[in-house]
């Protein structure tokens, strides 16, 4: 079971690896436009949850690289910190919803919520950069999902231009596929395991063992 998780770990990695590739394009082509510098943590602050396996993907690199000490409990702190305040913000937005908040004025004001990353360390920069995410790595160019457009608001695209633009709907489906076949190879019982989504701060705090991935079978009540 190992050798096929790291095989699908390894899928993963192209696909990240291939989403930089897409951002080092846009920012060849349009240097002036993407405001990108090392130092910059606007990223950093925005909001958004991972698929499956990103987040076991992010959660085995940070206990490789993280050993016990100071320092891994220092990111372990800032995680707790930034599950709070989003279970906060998810607090406020369900009753905004159950007020008659549409779905399009939540995002869009969730949108501008600012909650910093656990990995993001004292000098602005990623704690573990080589592994970050993919929303990370495109965080900067123009991307669309379901049909909209996004790009970081320091950045200098002109509204309604025309530049290359990355689907991110294309790249989610694959994540989810990646997800599904988790769930497959460990033999989970939980069919709706792909279906999981999580913030970095949550992947980092995770115990992805037998009994969240549902193997095995079900505890006796």
């Amino acid at each position: 079971m190992s050798s096929e998780l790291d095989a699908i770990f390894q899928e993963y990695e192209q696909l990240a690896a291939q989403a930089e590739q897409l951002f080092d394009r846009v920012k060849e082509q349009f240097p002036a436009e993407v405001a990108c510098t090392s130092g910059c943590s606007s990223c950093c602050h925005a909001s958004f949850d991972l698929s499956l396996v990103e987040a076991m993907y992010l959660n085995r690199a940070f206990n490789k690289e993280f050993g016990f000490g100071i320092r891994r409990s220092a990111v372990l702190q800032a995680a707790s910190d930034a599950d709070r305040q989003l279970t906060r913000l998810k607090h406020h937005y369900y009753k905004q919803a159950k007020s008659g908040m549409t779905d399009e004025e939540i995002l869009l004001e969730a949108a501008k919520e600012r909650v910093r990353c656990p990995l993001l360390g004292l000098d602005q920069t990623c704690l573990m950069y080589e592994h970050r995410p993919i929303t990370c790595r495109l965080y900067g160019v123009p991307t669309s999902i379901h049909g909209k457009a996004h790009v970081c608001g320091l950045c200098g695209f002109a509204k309604g231009g025309a530049y290359p633009t990355v689907a991110l709907d294309r790249i989610q489906d694959r994540l989810a596929d990646m997800s599904r076949r988790i769930g497959a190879v460990v033999g989970s019982r939980f069919r709706e395991l792909h279906r999981v989504y999580v913030p970095v701060s949550m992947a980092l705090t995770t115990k992805y063992d037998d009994a969240y991935l549902g193997v095995g079978p079900a505890p006796k009540e």
